[in-house]
């Protein structure tokens, strides 16, 4: 498979590139900064340099076509303010959406956030994510053109991964490693019977492949 993931330097999109290299697939990183190709070949991925707040539908069109899949799981940071929150968090995420649409790229996984929601409250930078992401989530699970899941995962760490977890449309709050969000997001793109569904995700007692398959029968 070819996988184009936006965010391709996150913490958890390096770690989704290097499962998808070892086991033979092409994954493509969308990087903004060019300093980062270096790190995403030595995940095994191949980096594209786009920043996706300046780039045209279709100069996202043209990186997908040809994709099996894409990934959305680029991020503002922990650092940034209000207004990055609205322009990466939600008008990029909607961007890809838009070029994964035009380039016939109907597979579309989202790393969300646990709680985001068009109508969250507040008034902290924290608030503004959630509502970005939120947004982001009603807009592309309101597209027909796109086998769309929303993966929302609860508090990252960067513990080694278990490899068991709790998956559900409802999980309550609760810490996941990194290395088993990208390994679940590995078996979601597998697995297109998780199309058109939100879901959180924890720390549990179910070996990935078994809570993807379970979550992906009901």
């Amino acid at each position: 498979m070819r996988i184009v993931i936006a965010g391709g330097h996150g913490q958890i999109a390096l770690r989704l590139e290097r499962l998808l290299a070892a086991r033979g697939d092409e994954a493509v990183g969308v990087i903004r900064n060019p300093q980062q190709s270096e790190d995403l070949r030595a995940a095994g991925a191949e980096p594209a340099v786009l920043d996706l707040e300046s780039a045209s539908v279709e100069d996202v069109a043209e990186l997908l076509r040809g994709a099996d899949a894409a990934v959305f799981a680029a991020g503002a940071g922990p650092n940034s303010g209000s207004a990055r929150k609205d322009t990466v968090d939600r008008g990029a995420a909607v961007l890809f959406a838009d070029a994964a649409e035009r380039a016939g790229v109907r597979r579309y996984v989202v790393v969300s956030s646990m709680g985001a929601d068009p109508e969250h409250p507040g008034d902290e930078v924290f608030d503004v994510y959630q509502r970005a992401k939120g947004e982001a989530d009603a807009n592309v699970r309101a597209r027909s053109g796109l086998d769309w899941t929303v993966l929302r995962p609860g508090m990252l760490t960067n513990d080694a991964g278990t490899g068991q977890v709790l998956l559900a449309a409802s999980t309550g709050r609760g810490p996941i490693p990194r290395d088993d969000v990208a390994a679940v997001l590995l078996e979601l793109l597998d697995t297109p019977a998780t199309a058109g569904l939100t879901l959180e995700l924890i720390s549990g007692s179910k070996p990935v492949a078994v809570a993807v398959k379970d979550i992906a029968g009901n």
